[in-house]
């Protein structure tokens, strides 16, 4: 019988015939013969012949099949698993990248960097989101500042720290319920420096001053860490406020006091909701006892109000912060209704009302509600005639002629 015989094709490179079984396939798709072969690149990736491999960085030398996924380094034009993305720059490999600077901010390599107050260098991007110009000089600053330390340290006022100025709380006497106030006053331009070097020395530790843009013309904001109620009845210094009087320092209808309730003092939802309910539902007490009412800075608004179950429920949704009852802290709810003031018995009457609010609805029960008028104003001027821990805010309430 005859012997069977390999058909023959022709090799795809130099068109010459070929026993088919002798062809190579290469990486492209390609038939060639062994000699045309001979002159192919050999991918170190999968051994296979191909008529193009690519430098990577690890010094190999790779088909496109084996390429996939890697990506062209943009400096030194190698391929890489992985590239880098230089901020304001190329993307490149990871060898390349350690010739360009760290942000000390973000920990990204960059191809230019902003030196910033305190000497460290920061990228484009956070330069753009962080920093501004010092006000009194052209030295980068955290957006939160309005000077550099240097620039602050030979100015009158640099105790008094900017107004997104955020330390760690300190507290002061036992809770759960604390709080923490906020006392906006307006300073001769004369003897700004002496009210800021006797509120800190008084002070001490128990809080610090910011500035405010909202006290006009010049002022601070006096703030507490947060404090129980026992505490700053008997430890705040309350003699400093009649001394910065007599500074000529003063407070009107633009400055408030804000009191911060902390979200831990409650304990319940049930307990935040019958507090919100009582304060919203004795509006016109509650602006008499804050000797303002109508503020744009502390609106009573239907809408509020009308959230009050959401709000209970940990809603921070709606209105802005410039409502009565502030609830958009993470921490605290902010009592914004008092008109500000450097009597120490009307100061006494907005924190005791804070407290005296909370204390007051945190057992109030519907039985109370229904049949002795729970919610009603006079009920609560009765519970604190029962509790002489609460007789400034009394006396207060009595003066102005709200104590029933």
């Amino acid at each position: 019988m005859p012997t069977a015989t390999v058909p023959e094709e022709q090799c795809e490179e130099c068109s010459l015939p070929v026993p088919a079984d002798h062809l190579v396939t290469l990486i492209e798709g390609d038939r060639w013969c062994p000699d045309c072969v001979s002159d192919t690149y050999i991918c170190h990736g999968c051994a296979s012949p191909t008529r193009h491999t690519s430098h990577t960085v690890d010094d190999t030398y790779l088909c496109s099949r084996c390429l996939l996924g890697w990506q062209r380094c943009e400096r030194c034009d190698l391929f890489a698993e992985d590239l880098v993305s230089v901020v304001s720059g190329p993307q490149v490999c990871s060898d390349c990248s350690q010739h360009y600077d760290l942000c000390t901010d973000c920990g990204d390599r960059t191809d230019f960097t902003y030196t910033v107050d305190g000497g460290s260098e920061v990228c484009s991007d956070c330069r753009n989101d962080s920093y501004h110009y010092c006000s009194d000089c052209e030295l980068l600053i955290p957006t939160c500042d309005s000077r550099c330390e240097d620039c602050a340290r030979g100015s009158d006022d640099y105790r008094v720290h900017d107004y997104y100025y955020r330390p760690n709380p300190v507290f002061h006497g036992d809770g759960p319920l604390f709080l923490g106030m906020e006392l906006e006053l307006i300073t001769p331009n004369s003897t700004f420096t002496d009210a800021v070097d006797l509120s800190i020395e008084h002070l001490g530790g128990l809080g610090y001053l910011k500035e405010d843009g909202s006290i006009r013309p010049n002022g601070f904001e006096m703030v507490t860490h947060p404090m129980s109620w026992d505490y700053a009845r008997t430890d705040f210094p309350w003699r400093l406020l009649n001394k910065l009087r007599l500074l000529g320092c003063r407070t009107n209808s633009s400055v408030g006091i804000h009191v911060h309730v902390s979200r831990a003092g409650f304990t319940s939802s049930a307990h935040i909701y019958r507090w919100l309910k009582f304060v919203y539902r004795n509006e016109s007490q509650v602006c008499t006892l804050a000797r303002r009412r109508g503020s744009e800075w502390a609106e009573f608004s239907p809408q509020a109000r009308e959230a009050a179950a959401e709000f209970a429920k940990g809603s921070t949704a709606g209105f802005g912060r410039y409502q009565a009852i502030n609830v958009y802290p993470e921490h605290t709810f902010e009592l914004r209704i008092f008109a500000s003031s450097l009597a120490p018995r009307q100061v006494k009457a907005a924190l005791g009302f804070a407290a005296a609010s909370v204390e007051y609805t945190r057992t109030l029960t519907a039985a109370e509600v229904a049949r002795r008028r729970g919610w009603e104003w006079s009920a609560f001027c009765a519970w604190l005639g029962a509790r002489p821990e609460y007789s400034d805010l009394l006396t207060e309430l009595q003066e102005l002629a709200c104590a029933c």
